[in-house]
């Protein structure tokens, strides 16, 4: 247990103060309440950091620990395995509570317009003297009233208080669910991140947004569900739900049982992680979402799942996953193709970045699945790249949607000489994306795609080696829809109404920078995230004596050297 409270304040901090944040917006308006948003993101991201740092000089994790009556105990623990989760979820949060501003002021503004619109047409078949182009009403007391600017601020900080209140309790689920020490409190964080996100999409989607948040909501809740009976039937045959006891009492878990187990994990898990065939949801969930909320469903809130089978699966079951790793490996390779080639096949852009997100969630089933301790540390790393590249990317749909009002790329095209910040930016989230160095996309494919080989090499086993020939001809196609977005969008003839856009405002491309400025330096020293993930997957595997997985370990140690006297460093992680 320790001795201070910094990853209580990171995780509640922000829905302690969530009902503050919509109290300012109706007091104060919509700059004081993004800029009080940013400001409790930016200090639990910082409590985050300061915890993260005891993880430096040997210590393997830092946890903090408190009594939860016949549950066990209430854990928060940051790790190797839970830092570079929690890190991009914060970074991701904090950095798009600014970007919200510009796009979410455009989208509730345009939607009073929208209401003002629906609204006179529904009584103009009741008022013989009402003049469509007035403002002025009159109510069922004949009273007139007037439909004035002072009427849409009202609504517009109305609603910009309820969306970061909204926001706020949303990262605080995702950010609670990847530090959680017990199998209840991970299912209550799993399913806190689910309840705001689907008011996000109901109430400032596109479309037909609150049919689509319904689907996101079930899809979502059923597959919980699946995750909860396999919960409760780890911590019944343990003894205890916290992540200790079951590690400890594994054994007492019957085998028929642990089969039926390590389904309902990957089954509930896959969901989230929409991979191939359960992926159903995402494209029209994360299209339709208002793009600062699609920024965060896509990279941060999906890849939790892959979280959820390193930590609940890997970890927990480790000596039941070689027999299934395979399939996890081809499935992922099914996710990968399927995603990539559908991406090919759409016109609009967040629809393209959706199928994408699928495909990336199957890279990183694919190294979950190698049965190697390279291959889950790619995958792991993989999860901070897609993150950062897929954020870069929605957020260019959003800054497109904002000054050309359409996200259709046959109605766009020559856009990189009006918009050159938008442009620069964004090909450095699709570099991220296609793992071209010196992104830190390019580290996490190198890492993952050496572990699915070596698993097969080493194990003399053909249909791994042919699975790893077909996952680089998927990469292929990941940079075939990338590029082919990306000249669609900003090169070409530039149609006659966008001759005069240019660049949306420092919020947008201010932010967009901060997380492209990430992303290369970690292309370039991805050590601060790569040794901790090494060290902790290493520690997972260790009761292991496999070949390859020896042969990993060494191969990952490489990666890392001693910068003051060039010799290998080997790091003893902690579980």
């Amino acid at each position: 247990m320790a001795d201070s409270y910094y990853l209580l304040l990171a995780t509640f901090l922000p829905l302690v103060l969530s009902p503050v944040a919509y109290v300012i917006a109706k007091k104060r308006g919509t700059n004081a309440t993004t800029w009080f948003s940013f400001g409790v993101l930016a200090i639990s991201t910082t409590s985050l950091f300061i915890s993260s740092l005891t993880l430096q000089g040997g210590r393997s994790a830092y946890i903090e620990s408190y009594p939860w009556s016949q549950f066990g105990n209430f854990g928060l623990r940051i790790d190797g395995l839970s830092l570079p989760f929690a890190i991009i979820i914060n970074i991701l949060c904090t950095v798009l509570a600014l970007y919200s501003k510009p796009y979410m002021l455009h989208k509730i503004k345009e939607s009073f317009h929208e209401n003002i619109s629906e609204f006179k047409k529904d009584i103009k078949s009741d008022s013989t003297d009402f003049n469509p182009g007035s403002d002025t009403i009159a109510n069922e007391a004949g009273t007139q009233v007037t439909l004035s600017k002072a009427n849409e601020e009202q609504y517009v900080n109305h609603h910009m208080g309820l969306y970061f209140a909204l926001y706020l309790t949303f990262s605080m689920g995702m950010l609670g669910t990847v530090l959680a020490t017990n199998l209840i409190e991970f299912y209550v964080f799993f399913e806190l991140m689910l309840v705001p996100s689907f008011f996000l999409i109901a109430f400032y989607g596109y479309g037909e947004r609150r049919r689509i948040a319904l689907m996101f909501f079930f899809w979502t809740h059923v597959g919980a569900v699946v995750l909860l009976l396999g919960l409760l039937a780890m911590g019944f045959f343990a003894g205890g739900f916290d992540y200790d006891t079951v590690r400890a009492n594994v054994s007492k878990i019957p085998n028929e049982w642990l089969v039926l187990i390590v389904f309902a994990l990957v089954i509930g898990l896959g969901v989230k992680l929409a991979a191939f065939i359960l992926h159903i949801w995402l494209p029209y969930a994360h299209s339709e979402a208002p793009t600062p909320v699609s920024a965060l469903l896509s990279p941060a809130m999906i890849g939790i799942g892959a979280y959820g089978l390193l930590r609940l699966w890997l970890e927990l079951l480790v000596g039941d996953y070689s027999q299934y790793s395979i399939y996890i490996n081809l499935w992922g390779l099914a996710t990968m193709i399927y995603g990539g080639a559908m991406a090919m096949m759409q016109d609009d852009i967040k629809r393209v970045l959706a199928y994408s997100s699928i495909s990336q969630m199957g890279y990183i089933l694919f190294g979950i699945g190698s049965d190697s301790v390279l291959g889950v540390t790619g995958g792991t790393l993989m999860y901070v790249s897609h993150g950062l590249g897929k954020a870069i990317l929605f957020m260019m749909a959003g800054s497109i949607i904002l000054q050309t009002g359409t996200r259709s790329m046959s109605k766009l095209g020559g856009l990189a000489g009006k918009m050159p910040y938008t442009a620069v930016i964004s090909m450095i989230g699709a570099l991220t994306i296609m793992g071209i160095p010196p992104t830190s996309g390019f580290m996490s494919e190198w890492i993952l795609f050496n572990g699915v080989l070596q698993t097969g090499i080493t194990n003399s086993d053909m249909l791994r080696i042919v699975a790893f020939g077909l996952g680089i001809l998927a990469t292929v196609l990941s940079a075939a829809y990338i590029l082919w977005m990306y000249k669609r969008i900003f090169f070409g003839k530039i149609p006659e109404q966008y001759a005069n856009i240019r660049d949306s405002d420092r919020y947008v491309i201010v932010t967009m920078a901060v997380l492209a400025a990430i992303t290369l330096i970690l292309g370039v020293y991805p050590n601060p995230l790569l040794n901790p993930i090494t060290d902790y997957v290493q520690n997972m595997f260790s009761n292991d004596s496999t070949v390859h997985k020896i042969s990993n370990i060494h191969t990952v140690n490489l990666i890392h050297q001693n910068d003051q006297n060039n010799t290998v460093m080997v790091v003893g992680g902690g579980s």
